[in-house]
């Protein structure tokens, strides 16, 4: 018989199940501890993710077990789960769930969705990206070491035409660079941009990075993986938790900490470690939500 809780969260009251299931069994970390620590991390989170039209990645059963994305929002949702219209898939747009307050991250956790991914766009207008983002993916035997000598050249060919940019790890193998945009602009015009500045660091460091595709080729290089700029293409969320052995998290990292990286100090943070350095720094990702940038124009991409 499955064992369920009613607590209040703000105004909302979630039924709770299964409070003492495993999710991440070599550390024994539990669905409670996945619904504390979004609970607690929801302050800073919401500013990122609210609005957006979010996919779930479950894990019902535990990291060691099967998982499966979810698009469109379960029809079993409560009514306070709002839901928007999104690019969906061949079959065309369907609703995915806004995760619009600290109730609705509490209601996603206990449906084991310990992965978050969030598009570029706001569900407001799904056209126009308010975040390009460069996500850089290590191939053996290139580490997250790599990624950070990749990141630190993105940076300053961003600023180099007065664009501010942000770090945070994959909560993987990887690190993301994020370019805000807030202003209109259109998903291929930062494809494009994004593809642009990844060929030239590419050709500028050829034994470093690379932007093609073909697997085959990134061995020991690490991928600028331009494409999740796409319309359809989601990100794993700041914040987000990973299903990896240990609860890791996709974290904001500071310039820094990604210099420090670069020489090999490791840049992996779990749930509570994220939670004390938000507690102790702020949002280091702040200003992702709302500074306003214009990327340059391009022959073949307007802004809008």
């Amino acid at each position: 018989m499955t064992e369920r809780v009613k607590v209040t969260v703000g105004e909302r009251e979630i039924s709770l199940s299964n409070l003492d299931k495993v999710l991440y069994p070599a550390v024994g970390f539990t669905k409670a501890q996945v619904i504390d620590y979004y609970a607690r991390i929801a302050p800073v989170m919401l500013a990122h993710v609210a609005g957006r039209c979010m996919t779930l990645r479950r894990w019902p059963d535990g990291v060691d077990k099967e998982s499966f994305f979810g698009k469109r929002c379960p029809d079993h949702r409560p009514g306070w789960v709002s839901v928007a219209l999104g690019p969906g898939d061949s079959g065309g747009g369907i609703d995915y769930c806004q995760l619009n307050d600290t109730a609705a991250l509490v209601w996603t956790a206990n449906l084991a969705a310990l992965e978050l991914h969030a598009p570029m766009a706001q569900s407001e207008d799904i056209e126009s990206p308010t975040i390009l983002v460069f996500d850089l993916d290590p191939g053996a035997p290139a580490t997250i070491r790599e990624c950070c000598r990749v990141g630190l050249v993105i940076r300053e060919v961003l600023a180099s035409i007065g664009l501010e940019s942000w770090a945070k790890t994959s909560g993987s193998k990887g690190l993301q660079i994020y370019v805000p945009l807030n202003l209109p602009h259109t998903h291929q015009h930062a494809s494009s941009f994004a593809l642009a500045v990844g060929q030239l660091v590419a050709r500028q460091h050829p034994k470093l990075a690379l932007v093609e595709m073909n697997k085959s080729l990134r061995g020991g290089k690490v991928f600028i993986d331009w494409s999740q700029n796409s319309r359809h293409k989601t990100t794993i969320a700041v914040y987000s938790l990973r299903a990896n052995e240990r609860p890791t998290v996709s974290t904001p990292v500071s310039w820094e900490e990604v210099e420090a990286g670069a020489e090999g100090s490791p840049l992996i943070f779990e749930a509570e470690d994220v939670l004390a350095r938000v507690e102790k720094s702020g949002d280091l990702f702040a200003s992702v939500a709302t500074l306003q940038q214009q990327l340059p124009l391009s022959s073949d991409s307007e802004s809008r």
